[in-house]
């Protein structure tokens, strides 16, 4: 399987525009050819103490936006072959208007899945 991570850095003024749009694109990532999984989420919490962790307590929610709003899409696919089909045609359809809504250009960590939990 060949995964990829993307991290989106969205204006704070492009939030609502953002997520209908990926709700579009969602439905468009499924129809490609080898595609097993998709989650996408906003980023709402985090770890900002260590003690949380070794408590077992849960993360601290983010309250205010400083810059940007932070969304995460992780993708997984048959091969590499058929992920690079779907980028082009993610380009070709999207691309144009998810860049209008990022801060700065995404990240993207592309690799071989090492395994796979069952859930």
């Amino acid at each position: 399987m060949f995964s990829e991570i993307c991290v989106y850095q969205v204006k704070p003024d492009k939030i609502d525009e953002f997520e209908t749009l990926m709700e579009e694109v969602e439905k468009f990532l499924n129809e490609q050819d080898g595609v097993l999984l998709i989650r996408f989420f906003r980023r709402t919490h985090d770890i900002n103490d260590f003690s949380l962790v070794k408590e077992g307590l849960p993360p601290h929610k983010l309250t205010r936006v400083v810059k940007s709003v932070r969304y995460l899409l992780y993708w997984e696919f048959e091969t590499a072959e058929q992920y690079g089909a779907s980028q082009k045609n993610l380009y070709e359809t999207y691309w144009k208007t998810i860049d209008k809504c990022l801060l700065v250009p995404h990240d993207k960590y592309l690799g071989e899945t090492i395994f796979a939990a069952k859930l």
